[in-house]
């Protein structure tokens, strides 16, 4: 079935693209504002798209056309944030931060989080998160009334001790870390413990055919 994107309204356009693009990582977003107060949400238009420089991209929408979500706005304002990714036993609380809060409520509070200070940046990482990236912004592409794509520089990782085999030669242990992924609908998520193991194909080893 075809569905033609240009003649459908955005949510459609949104239910078909998120039932069909899974699992999606999810960025748990720490940002502060100016004046220093917290801010914690997660996006799952979200991923890494480059090594040479590290650039994480996030989208990030508003609540209504030209009204910022207080990541965005932090983010312009101070160009610093910190994305943590989700375990499974984060899910209930990445949920709670997901609440539609007014800006002065404390979502890492709410949700009975703790925080580490980060390295390079001023906003700090979630404590109980396995893996964390400490970001600046690279560039912001404004894509809508509503929604821009912001592209973080990665300044430094943080990953649980228990999680990295060999630190001199960067091994993790990627299944220990228990992530979660963003599915279909209004609340499916799914683990990354079901997977299979394809390695790839050299030139060499292929006969063509024709």
């Amino acid at each position: 079935m075809l569905f033609d994107f240009e003649s459908l309204p955005a949510q459609d356009r949104y239910k078909l693209l998120v039932a069909t693009v899974v699992p999606r990582p999810i960025a748990w977003v720490v940002t502060q504002d100016e004046a220093g107060v917290l801010n914690a949400a997660p996006f799952s238009f979200f991923n890494v798209f480059a090594n040479d420089p590290p650039v994480m991209v996030i989208g990030i929408g508003g609540r209504r056309p030209g009204d910022a979500k207080d990541t965005g706005a932090n983010i312009r304002a101070t160009g610093q944030f910190v994305v943590n990714l989700v375990s499974h036993a984060n899910a209930e609380a990445m949920n709670i931060t997901a609440i539609d809060f007014p800006p002065e409520v404390d979502e890492l509070a709410q949700a009975g989080l703790t925080t580490l200070p980060s390295t390079k940046v001023r906003p700090p990482r979630i404590a109980e998160s396995p893996v964390a990236y400490e970001c600046e912004r690279f560039m912001t592409a404004e894509i809508g009334p509503d929604r821009s794509l912001v592209m973080g520089r990665v300044l430094a990782m943080h990953v649980r001790d228990d999680c990295v085999l060999n630190p001199e030669r960067r091994y993790i242990d990627t299944p220990k870390l228990d992530l979660i992924g963003r599915m279909h609908g209004a609340g499916w998520y799914s683990t990354t413990r079901d997977r299979f193991e394809l390695p790839r194909i050299k030139p060499e080893d292929w006969t063509l055919k024709g």
